[in-house]
């Protein structure tokens, strides 16, 4: 995965004729002449940073660079800290399952569901069991009622050939 930086432009490197400057204390001190923006940026022994440059004209503020780097990074590992990025796991199921290998799987379900991934439930039939598509369907309504309080249904359960198949996703 590559990862863009963004690059930001301070002082001698905004090369702009007007720029809208913010002051220290975030006060607005209006459009002036790039030139008189870093003269009261060493006034104040600060950095002239680019906040702003798709703005018309760009915005430029007075602060301390290297402080506002840390705290855009900060704000950018707060952010990931945050965010889950959901896999679809995949349950195999038979239609002649019986009681405890059917609570095994149910629990496999739910431990996914908590930890916010979806679930794809794969009920396979071989041979003459797809005669008996009633028993697969049993199974399946079992699984979406004990399922139901963490649960929300994704994909509704079909049959594809062989295989009668419902995503779940967690509510």
């Amino acid at each position: 995965m590559v990862e863009i930086k963004k690059f930001i432009r301070i002082n001698e490197k905004i090369r702009v004729p007007q720029v809208r400057l913010i002051g220290p204390q975030g006060n607005q001190l209006g459009i002036v002449p790039i030139e008189k923006a870093r003269e009261i940026a060493d006034e104040y022994e600060l950095d002239l940073v680019e906040v702003a440059p798709q703005a018309s004209p760009p915005v430029c503020r007075i602060i301390d660079f290297s402080k506002f780097k840390y705290d855009q990074e900060k704000k950018e590992r707060e952010a990931k800290k945050h965010h889950h990025q959901g896999k679809l796991k995949e349950i195999r199921l038979k239609p002649n399952i019986n009681d405890h290998d059917y609570a095994i799987k149910l629990k496999q379900v739910m431990g996914f569901l908590e930890k916010k991934d979806r679930v794809k439930i794969n009920l396979f039939f071989r041979g003459r069991q797809l005669e008996h598509l009633d028993l697969g369907r049993k199974i399946v309504d079992r699984l979406i009622v004990d399922t139901q309080q963490k649960a929300r249904i994704e994909k509704g359960p079909s049959l594809e050939g062989k295989v009668i198949s419902l995503v779940l996703a967690s509510k």
